[in-house]
């Protein structure tokens, strides 16, 4: 079991708690968590990656284990401690202005 943590913004779009929990099969990399997470809340489609690429959206950040995994792209493999349900993966919105 993979535990995500959404920020506030895609919580209320998905309708869900501060966390979600998803099962996945193979390879848990980012890729696959964020493909999980579009099948089961679809309406989060193009929200964290683009419809057409696949590539993150430039606001968005990943981390896990106190690592950022944003620009390792979609194969990084997650830490033990994420795979085993013990630390969320975090998906962050970040924030630029001046």
């Amino acid at each position: 079991m993979i535990r995500v943590v959404l920020p506030h913004h895609l919580r209320v779009l998905a309708g869900t708690g501060p966390q979600v929990e998803l099962e996945l099969t193979g390879q848990a990399t980012v890729g696959a968590v964020l493909d999980a997470l579009e099948a089961r809340y679809p309406m989060l489609r193009g929200t964290l990656r683009d419809h057409v690429t696949g590539q993150r959206r430039p606001f968005i950040r990943f981390f896990a284990a106190e690592r950022d995994l944003s620009l390792d792209g979609g194969d990084a493999v997650l830490p033990p401690s994420v795979c085993s349900g013990a630390e969320p993966l975090l998906v962050i919105g970040a924030i630029a202005g001046g």
